[in-house]
């Protein structure tokens, strides 16, 4: 019965902490209208999910979806498009335990760019922008809620943690809500840095600079990363 109770209260929790997330980043221009969508893994199993055509601005609590492990939904409104999405770097990413997608302007613009290695999105700008995002995949251009962006997802292999979608806005995982969210703020900040200094020849962290980094602060950068 402890347990049970447990589990209910730390459900509640994580739902008010969805809402409160969501409205903070839609207040703050990080994704307008009834874009973006935000999920959180369940201790019991399954997990919570923004609904379809919801603004993250003005969430209910109790109108969150409820998803079970196969991703049918249990409970709440009906899920956002994007489940496959979600569920691809959640399967891919045993660590992960929320997701936080937007449609930020930063981001969206860098993924158009030309110039953007797949591999690696952003140079290596900041060290924050190390420490919380690593380094970020880019992958094609797929219509929202497309099965097929799933494959593209899984095709990165768990490697990274922070991805942007072609034309379309970041996705970002993290062992919690809040580092989900920290992280893709950091992303959004650092995509504006870039776009504010292309073309200017900015000076970027040094391969020594990123090694540093790596080992005082275990980050971990996939193959091909910054600093290779």
């Amino acid at each position: 019965m402890t347990a049970m109770r447990t589990d209910t209260s730390n459900e509640t929790r994580l739902r008010e902490d969805i809402c409160r997330f969501g409205r903070s980043l839609f207040e703050r221009g990080l994704t307008p209208g009834s874009s973006g969508n935000i999920s959180v893994r369940l201790d019991g199993g399954g997990w919570l999910v923004t609904p379809t055509n919801a603004s993250l601005g003005f969430l209910d609590p109790a109108k969150l979806s409820r998803l079970d492990d196969q991703g049918r939904l249990v409970s709440g409104d009906a899920p956002t498009k994007e489940v496959p999405l979600h569920t691809a770097l959640y399967d891919t990413r045993g660590s992960a335990r929320a997701i936080v997608h937007l449609h930020s302007t930063h981001s969206v613009a860098l993924s158009m760019l030309p110039e953007i290695d797949p591999r690696a999105a952003l140079p290596p700008m900041t060290a924050y922008y190390l420490m919380k995002c690593g380094a970020t995949a880019l992958v094609p251009y797929y219509r929202p809620g497309d099965p097929a962006v799933a494959d593209a997802i899984k095709g990165l292999a768990g490697k990274y943690s922070s991805v942007l979608l072609a034309n379309h806005g970041p996705v970002v995982a993290g062992d919690t809500l809040e580092a989900a969210v920290f992280a893709t703020e950091e992303l959004e900040e650092t995509a504006k840095l870039y776009l504010l200094l292309r073309g200017m020849n900015p000076r970027y962290l040094s391969p020594e600079q990123v090694a540093d980094l790596v080992k005082v602060f275990g980050v971990t950068l996939p193959e091909h990363g910054h600093g290779d």
